[in-house]
């Protein structure tokens, strides 16, 4: 149901910086939109916002609910894993349509529905026949409004995601993770993973009442919006989208997420695995947040696959030719505020950790001095183009694309601008880029290994 269940394939994913967020999906450019479907947004009263993308998939439709309150929005000490938490609570049913009754409408529908939660944002999400359009808005308005859940659900749902959290622990990627962002932000509530600190993930039974503000504070209609994808008509959904939700209460609670101060100096970590393992290097570097207009975070994203697809040089000499590491991969993601350029190696010898962060740290120095050639550049524009628009082949993928975009700024039109922004980068664009972030200052370096493995393979070779 959520992310930190596929933590491996979404840790890789989300380094390796693909446009959109962490789905592999990348973008088209030129003079035509990148998203080609049309997008008509409606404004309710309440502040829910509606979206609706008639899309040709007969009598198939992709009805997403795009909630604005990610990981990001637990800014009090002890209250991590929160906006993961809801993604569980929101299957708890209600007065109307308690949990069981939820599920078999839904399965009489034949309908397909799952959640997941990121940094920034929860989506839940349906795909099923567009004759039942009016039932599925009967339901999602009814848990949106009215969830309930009792003292005694609360905590048997925080055993669940205690349960899910020890499930991922089981992998190096979790841990990795973790120590990356404990190290590398000291304010910033992107200081924990989306499922929390385990502290507090362990504390949440105690917290009941604390739920219930998260949901009273986030859970409202001006943080949400209904995106509909495939075979719908605009009018009539915006007219259900009245009936069923005109109601909701807009809310007062404004979140002021604490800003993370420049990072001065190198941070070095060295993690214990307790079980054999290939050593893993993760090195993280400060990146500036989303933005469809200013050309730092897409500069790095060509930077990503500059260097770390599978045709790049840097790949191709570590992965290929040495066969230093087994796994290679780099990029920043999408985040509203200011994030991370994470790379992460699988080295296959300890004592060649040393060797493959240097390597790496050189690729990223060339990027300072030696302009990319303009052709070359071109080249990965036009397969991010392409790649991202081969991956808008169904209603779903088209509504998960842009889902992230909406959650990120909103406006489904930041999709379009933000390829127009990669249009226009120029090899001189992506050398300043790697000048101002790939700073030895603003980087933190996490390795893990075995401790029965040589001794010094983090060190040894730089």
């Amino acid at each position: 149901m959520s992310d930190p269940l596929k933590l491996v394939a979404v840790l890789i994913l989300v380094i390796l910086g693909t446009r959109l967020s962490a789905w592999g999906e990348e973008v088209p450019k030129g003079g035509s939109k990148v998203f080609p479907y049309p997008v008509q947004v409606t404004g309710l009263e309440n502040g829910l916002k509606v979206v609706a993308v008639p899309f040709d998939s007969p009598g198939l439709l992709a009805y997403w609910t795009v909630v604005r309150a990610g990981s990001r929005n637990e800014i009090e000490p002890g209250k991590s894993g929160f906006a993961h938490f809801f993604e569980h609570m929101m299957f708890r049913g209600t007065d109307a349509y308690p949990r069981e009754r939820y599920n078999a409408v839904l399965k009489e529908l034949g309908a397909d529905h799952n959640a997941f939660t990121t940094d920034d944002y929860t989506a839940y999400h349906v795909l099923a026949p567009a004759s039942g359009l009016e039932t599925i808005m009967t339901l999602e308005s009814d848990r949106f409004m009215n969830l309930k859940y009792t003292v005694e659900d609360f905590k048997k749902e925080a055993g669940a995601v205690l349960g899910e959290y020890n499930k991922s622990a089981s992998s190096p990627f979790q841990t990795l993770n973790e120590k990356m962002r404990d190290a590398a932000f000291t304010t910033h509530t992107y200081k924990h993973t989306t499922i929390g600190f385990l502290r507090d993930v362990q504390d949440m039974p105690n917290q009941y009442e604390y739920s219930l503000k998260f949901f009273d504070r986030y859970y409202r209609p001006e943080n949400c919006t209904l995106l509909v994808v495939g075979d719908v008509d605009p009018k009539r959904l915006v007219d259900l989208a009245r009936k069923y939700y005109g109601t909701w209460k807009r809310g007062t609670y404004r979140v002021e997420i604490p800003a993370e101060p420049p990072q001065t100096e190198e941070k070095r970590v060295d993690a214990d695995w307790p079980n054999p393992t290939q050593p893993y290097l993760h090195i993280g570097y400060h990146a500036p947040a989303f933005s469809d207009t200013q050309v730092d975070l897409p500069a790095l994203d060509l930077v990503s696959q500059l260097l770390f697809s599978d045709a790049a040089p840097l790949y191709q000499k570590l992965v290929v030719e040495e066969q230093e590491v087994d796994l290679l991969a780099g990029g920043a993601a999408d985040h509203r505020d200011p994030y991370l350029f994470e790379i992460t190696a699988r080295v296959k010898k300890p004592e060649r950790v040393g060797y493959v962060e240097s390597t790496i740290t050189s690729a990223l120095e060339d990027l300072k001095t030696t302009p990319i050639a303009a052709d070359r550049l071109a080249k990965v524009k036009s397969h991010m183009k392409y790649s991202f628009a081969m991956g808008l082949d169904t209603a779903g993928s088209a509504a998960r694309s842009l889902a992230h975009f909406i959650a990120l700024s909103v406006d489904p039109e930041s999709v379009n601008r933000l390829y127009a922004t990669y249009d226009r980068i120029t090899p001189d664009d992506v050398r300043a880029a790697a000048r101002r972030y790939f700073a030895r200052t603003g980087r933190t370096v996490v390795t893990l290994g075995h401790k029965g493995a040589a001794a010094g393979g983090a060190v040894t070779g730089r």
